[in-house]
């Protein structure tokens, strides 16, 4: 069955870095573009970073632009999410996502905490 599992969550300091990982298997990884997304309690889902199935092309959001790398190894089926000079708004729970237009397919992970404080 499909899997993303993510890790790397956890406290923080302000200014801190911390690098997430989200690890798939279940189905052909080098066909989806994956992203990022993150929710902060009573907050929407937001998308953080999307990379596209090869990690030709990338975007992010603007509140994480020029802090934030999203980058993909397609040989161990993995996508990373490098987090840099970290703000206390970017506590959230983390979500990997897998998706392929073909099959207007979505699979997500179950996520993992991020705080950042003092």
């Amino acid at each position: 069955q499909v899997q993303l599992v993510e890790s790397g969550g956890g406290l923080v300091q302000p200014g801190g870095s911390q690098r997430l990982s989200c690890v798939a298997s279940g189905f052909t990884f080098s066909n989806y573009a994956m992203s990022w997304y993150r929710q902060a309690p009573g907050k929407e889902r937001d998308l953080v970073a999307r990379i596209s199935s090869t990690g030709a092309s990338t975007n992010y959001a603007d509140s994480v632009k020029g802090r934030f790398t999203i980058s993909r190894d397609n040989f161990k089926n993995t996508v990373y999410l490098q987090m840099n000079s970290l703000k206390p708004e970017d506590t959230a729970v983390y979500y990997c996502n897998a998706h392929r237009a073909l099959y207007n397919a979505d699979y997500w992970g179950q996520g993992t905490q991020v705080t950042v404080s003092s």
